[in-house]
């Protein structure tokens, strides 16, 4: 009995192993540069190949899945040990933006590990998640761990530009792999954000705006540049941009938004008053930074492009803008892009995703909720909708429910957000040791 109490014991602690290991496969993965330029310019395959090396050092059989020469993705499956239970997704891209060397104290893919604290691209977003799920799996694999459900461990390719070659070629050609998958894990949540009031303020995601990444097209009459010219296509796509750019969107509030208004509310003992949203978000303080951005559609103009010589008025102008809409918005969403753009200028998706809203009261955002206050009892748990979008929107698809899920416990000094393809990105080996061992608390009991 004394025997299988220890077993037991050692069987509910992540070992030091792992603890080393996460920080060596998050340095070891920055060092591979994977960065995505877009339009195809991406080898992910010499980080598919280093997850796979290890998942297979943990007794799993992972396959090695290509759309593309080189864009490589991985895909294996943990046997549960309740076979009646649905299986869990649980996933995380190998792609990161693109890092200018000169901005950077340290060399972007070094992978350097300095006084605790993981530095490269790549170390938030989100290399830092591959290799705790890699360290969880070994250590279970050590201890003689498995969890209550299925798992399906996938590491994608293209997560940071069109997915084509990463989730999306998953879902669309290899859904079989994900049989039995009803939710899924990935980016971005359970990190500490700090409110400069000293309370600690886990996130969780239960939702994502939707996708509506947009082509601006003015055509004109092209003609000399010192001729009057009413039809020039430049000045019609301005106007036009600038519309786009100074409306103000009117307040939409989901189910998700909703619930994190309430519960950041109650955190402050505040009244819920949602109509006044606005007033409401400036009573949180620092943190209605967590929900400001997901109360509204949004539509941000980010590139332009015409004409080839100073004193020719070209005959078309382009401009690209990032849309983003709230799950059930995507209709209003055209409806305004089609007022606000007007006759002169024609516009349509350049790439379109879906918003996603995963319930807040579902038994896994419990779990989840558990394992973050297990290790971080001073915590505070909340959800909320994330801004951007992640890979579980090629995976709902399949009809995978998606949440964001990334826990770290952070330093008040460290602002988590702005590393998201910032300079001097960087996690803390301390964030990582608690990732590990909260990722290691939820998955085994999901």
């Amino acid at each position: 009995m004394a025997d299988r109490q220890v077993d037991e014991q050692t069987a509910e602690r992540v070992d030091e192993q792992a603890l080393a290991e996460v920080v060596e496969f998050t340095s070891g993965l920055i060092r591979i540069d994977t960065t995505n330029r877009g339009g195809g310019d991406c080898r992910e395959r010499p980080a598919a190949e280093y997850a796979a090396e290890r998942l297979a050092g943990a007794g799993l059989h992972p396959m090695l899945l290509e759309r593309t020469p080189g864009r490589t993705n991985v895909v294996a499956r943990i046997e549960g040990t309740d076979p009646g239970t649905d299986a869990l997704l649980v996933h995380g891209h190998l792609d990161v933006v693109p890092a200018e060397a000169a901005d950077w104290s340290v060399p972007p893919f070094s992978g350097e590990v300095r006084d605790g604290v993981v530095w490269g691209r790549g170390a938030v977003d989100m290399k830092n998640m591959d290799a705790m799920i890699l360290a969880v799996v070994r250590s279970w694999a050590r201890r003689g761990v498995r969890p209550r459900r299925d798992l399906v461990i996938a590491f994608t390719a293209d997560e940071e530009a069109s997915a084509e070659d990463g989730s999306g070629f998953l879902a669309d050609r290899h859904p079989e792999l994900f049989e039995g998958c009803t939710e899924g894990v990935s980016e971005s949540g359970a990190f500490t954000f700090h409110d400069g009031a000293g309370h600690r303020i886990y996130p969780i995601a239960a939702g994502e705006r939707g996708t509506g990444w947009l082509k601006l097209t003015a055509r004109g009459r092209a003609g000399h540049g010192s001729k009057v010219n009413p039809e020039n296509a430049v000045t019609r796509l301005a106007a036009a941009v600038t519309r786009i750019g100074e409306h103000q969107w009117p307040l939409r509030l989901t189910p998700t938004v909703r619930a994190a208004l309430t519960e950041l509310a109650a955190l402050y003992g505040i009244e819920p008053d949602f109509r006044d949203v606005d007033r409401l978000l400036h009573k949180l303080g620092p943190a209605a930074g967590l929900v400001e951005a997901t109360v509204r559609n949004s539509a941000n103009p980010t590139m332009l492009q015409a004409g080839y010589k100073l004193n020719v008025i070209p005959g078309e102008a382009v401009a690209y803008v990032d849309g983003r809409y709230l799950p059930g918005g995507e209709e209003e969403f055209a409806a305004t892009l089609d007022e606000l753009t007007g006759p002169d200028v024609h516009w349509e998706f350049a790439h379109r995703e879906v918003a996603l809203q995963a319930p807040v009261d579902s038994p896994t955002f419990a779990r989840m909720r558990a394992a973050v206050e297990e290790f971080a009892p001073d915590g505070y748990v909340v959800p909320y909708c994330m801004s951007g979008g992640t890979d579980a929107k090629q995976f709902s698809r399949l009809g995978i429910t998606g949440y964001g899920f990334t826990p770290l416990k952070l330093p008040e000094d460290l602002d988590y957000q702005a590393l998201f393809h910032g300079v001097d990105e960087r996690v803390p080996v301390e964030a990582l040791h608690f990732g590990v061992r909260v990722l290691d608390r939820f998955l085994r009991t999901a």
